[in-house]
């Protein structure tokens, strides 16, 4: 039984920024079966396409350096699921890479994520203090419904900075928990940045080695 295990680098942008998820990955299934591509399913009574996505993006978050791993039921060379997959993909979905992986190859780890928010002129220079600020403390924790006890997010911040137009913040990633973007943006006083025209961008997916 072939199934052969390929790796996606994906832009998710514009329009399709605001679906779920779910919604995603159902673009993704009648992509490719659109594309008359062999996927390998799991088995049982309700078999799934093998795909695995290592951290889905937010609700109205866009995404330049998507990540999912797709295993196919038939040998394809990349070059033959770029041009099956790039004409019928739907607008805001573009293709950045596509890589054949080694047999045995596990699926793929996040190690951190990177993203940007663009901020207006005028607010950039009250935004240096509050940043200096949650840099500066070995805790910050925040309630999140559902959870029992508070999450300290302050371990999970690699990165936080203001840069010439935006706001920079590269997050680790841990199976047990992570830190959210809107989490950072909220300690920084920038909670309804997202409401005023602007919108973060996931720019980097690092994955583990």
């Amino acid at each position: 039984m072939i199934r052969q295990r390929t790796r996606i680098r994906f832009c998710k942008e514009h329009d399709l920024r605001l679906i779920s998820h779910r919604d995603l990955v159902r673009t993704f299934e009648r992509l490719f079966r659109r594309a008359d591509l062999r996927l390998s399913m799991t088995e049982g009574f309700h078999p799934k396409a093998r795909m695995s996505f290592p951290a889905a993006l937010a609700l109205g978050i866009a995404g330049t350096d998507e990540v999912m791993d797709i295993d196919f039921a038939k040998e394809y060379s990349a070059d033959e699921l770029r041009s099956a997959l790039v004409p019928l993909a739907p607008a805001g979905l573009t293709f950045k890479s596509i890589e054949v992986l080694p047999e045995g190859t596990r699926k793929a780890q996040i190690r951190s994520s990177t993203y940007e928010l663009p901020i207006p002129a005028e607010r950039r220079e009250s935004l240096q203090q509050p940043i200096d600020a949650l840099l500066a403390v070995d805790s910050y924790s925040v309630e999140r419904p559902g959870r029992a006890e508070p999450l300290d997010i302050r371990p999970f911040i690699e990165r936080l900075e203001l840069t010439d137009d935006s706001v920079l913040m590269k997050l680790r990633a841990a199976r047990q928990a992570s830190a959210r973007p809107r989490e950072v943006l909220e300690a920084i006083g920038l909670a309804e940045a997202q409401t005023s025209g602007s919108y973060l961008t996931r720019t980097v997916v690092e994955l583990e080695t």
